[in-house]
């Protein structure tokens, strides 16, 4: 794991803790039960992120007799693991934002506006700068991290909204602030299922998009002496992906000279496209 992306996800984890700290506190302190749902959430992101770094510093450890691939499929898991916790958060949240909608009397306080604004502004930043470096280095947990700081973002654009109806007219909207509250933890529990179906995809080796692939077998096809390319397969294990790559040469050649014309093509590869970590090639001979 990069230093950068490290220094990411302990800022994830401070940013989001603090947040939560002001808002549950002013959110009771307030009366506001969106404010209060918002700050569940952002409670859900201080475990995210902290799922996240351990799993980027598991990732990045090398290859092992018991892990020839390395350990990449730790970072898979963890997106796995955050969808599931996000989704229990996400119930939690809608609960509590119905629970006393029926009973309540008090109007939120004004002030219970500013943390929303606040934390609005505080994840678009830390979303920016999340989905940037996820793309850079392709982790799947980093980018279900940003994921779940921008519906911590939604959320507190629905609190925020909600909290104005309630204040603006009490008469019509005194009820708007839980349901405001129940509507983001729909959007939690939304989140969490694609989170986890993207993750399951992974586990599930699925292929990365075709143009990827075609990326894969115009490199191998440069490369001097090559014929053709038979077949072409690709799966996740982490961060980079794995290669596997049906090599047609000249079935006149010798073994020694169709191996070299491997090892050039698992050399191009991954030099060219720095998102696969390694290339398995298998030589057959080119059709007459």
């Amino acid at each position: 794991m990069t230093n950068s992306a490290r220094r990411i996800a302990i800022t994830g984890m401070i940013m989001s803790g603090l947040l939560a700290i002001m808002k549950l506190t002013i959110g009771w302190l307030a009366h506001s039960a969106a404010l209060s749902a918002d700050g569940f959430e952002s409670t859900a992101d201080v475990f995210a992120s902290g799922t996240v770094l351990a799993a980027l510093t598991l990732a990045e450890r090398p290859a092992d007799e018991n892990h020839p691939y390395g350990h990449g499929r730790a970072e898979t898991l963890a997106g796995l693991l955050l969808g599931f916790l996000l989704m229990v958060a996400g119930w939690a949240i809608a609960w509590h934002g119905l629970a006393g909608a029926a009973d309540e009397k008090r109007v939120p306080e004004a002030y219970a506006i500013w943390p929303l604004v606040i934390s609005i502004g505080v994840k678009f930043g830390l979303v920016a700068v999340k989905s940037r470096k996820a793309r850079e280095i392709g982790s799947a947990s980093l980018r279900a991290d940003a994921t779940n700081d921008s519906i911590d973002m939604l959320s507190g654009i629905v609190a925020l909204v909600a909290l104005s109806l309630a204040r603006y007219d009490p008469v019509r909207f005194l009820h708007a602030d839980h349901y405001g509250a129940f509507l983001i933890g729909l959007i939690v529990i939304v989140t969490s299922l694609r989170i986890m179906y993207d993750s399951a995809m992974h586990l599930m080796d699925t292929m990365p998009d075709a143009g990827a692939m075609m990326q894969i077998r115009q490199v191998a096809l440069r490369v001097p002496e090559v014929a053709g390319v038979e077949k072409c397969f690709a799966r996740k294990t982490g961060l980079k992906y794995h290669v596997d790559l049906h090599l047609e040469v000249d079935p006149e050649i010798t073994v020694r000279r169709s191996h070299e014309i491997a090892t050039n093509v698992r050399i191009a590869i991954k030099d060219a496209l720095p998102w696969v970590a390694d290339v398995l090639v298998h030589v057959e001979p080119a059709p007459n």
